[in-house]
């Protein structure tokens, strides 16, 4: 299976690269790619020279301009993609249905993949996307089992792409309109959640209060971690429960699970973390490698050794083994 990697910087391209990342995936330093944060991404020129390196080494890059156009902006993602065709990438990652058909009629030699912001997750928008648009490759949302994955696969043609370790992200549903309500500034169409510039922490009594736009996400005993305040991972009320009613505050590893997508009939697996550092990206793709490798010849997995690299140094398997509160 491919092992697709993420890089917010050009250092962490190299980086992942080198640590032997099958294929890279990256954006633009706009609101094109839904990782649209102040200092990371790519220029144009550094997007050429990083599209150059890998294939220099044999390694891929995919470029996210996943998404979603506003009104009367469409040029700025038209030039998103010619840009990325022009460097060299290996294909394009987009959501949204106007620009997969621009890029079907404007670069039909431009491979096409289908971002989880679209949230296709059954076979039959699957094999619209694909006979509409030329899409060989969807990116599953992160709310199906390994059972769910499996029955997909036996009623498609295109390449699946699973999340397995990083951010349990879900984008393309309520949540996403809760930061964007609470900001000003949406995930799914400025490529910004839970934006810094709205975050504030302050002392209350005995506790920590953390705030998102002026609203109370969390409240922490002094001197305990506090998470940072995204919404979908917050401390909510429901009924008589009081708890992270949506997401726990941890990181997706599924590791372990290798050999089951393998057999679900998967083709590539995704690494998240385009805002980490090179060093979190190399140690990552490196574990992971492994993995993949130990997969292919037939060999036990490896114990996955980044316990500590997870959110509240926490892991699940998420909903690859789907339970409900």
């Amino acid at each position: 299976m491919e092992l697709v990697c993420p890089a917010g910087t050009p250092a962490a391209l190299r980086a992942a690269v080198e640590a032997g990342a099958h294929a890279i995936y990256c954006g633009f330093a706009d609101e094109t790619n839904a990782r649209n944060f102040p200092g990371l991404n790519f220029s144009r020129e550094e997007l050429a020279e990083g599209v150059a390196f890998a294939h220099a080494r044999g390694a891929k890059v995919l470029v996210a301009i996943n998404t979603f156009p506003r009104a009367g902006a469409e040029p700025l993602w038209h030039r998103a993609l010619a840009d990325a065709e022009t460097a060299g990438a290996d294909a394009v990652i987009l959501a949204d249905l106007g620009l997969l058909a621009h890029t079907a009629e404007h670069h039909p030699n431009l491979r096409r993949h289908l971002s989880v912001q679209a949230a296709a997750a059954n076979p039959d928008a699957i094999n619209l996307y694909a006979q509409a648009f030329g899409v060989r490759r969807v990116v599953l949302p992160r709310v199906l089992s390994v059972q769910e994955i499996a029955a997909i696969n036996r009623e498609i043609d295109v390449e699946t792409e699973v999340f397995v370790f990083g951010g349990l992200c879900v984008m393309a549903e309520g949540r996403c309109s809760l930061s964007s309500y609470a900001t000003g500034r949406s995930p799914n169409m400025n490529g910004v959640c839970s934006p810094a510039s709205h975050v504030a922490y302050a002392e209350e009594g005995p506790e920590l209060a953390a705030r998102l736009g002026g609203f109370t996400i969390h409240r922490t005993p002094k001197g305990a971690p506090a998470p940072y305040p995204t919404l979908c991972k917050g401390c909510f009320t429901s009924a008589e429960q009081t708890g992270h009613i949506f997401e726990d505050p941890v990181s997706l590893d599924a590791t372990q699970l290798i050999p089951a997508l393998a057999r679900a009939g998967v083709s590539a697996l995704k690494i998240e973390g385009r805002q980490r550092s090179r060093a979190y990206v190399a140690q990552v793709v490196r574990s992971f490698r492994a993995a993949v490798e130990a997969q292919a010849a037939g060999q036990p997995l490896p114990e996955s050794a980044l316990a500590r690299l997870t959110e509240g140094q926490a892991a699940t398997t998420g909903a690859y083994a789907k339970t409900w509160r």
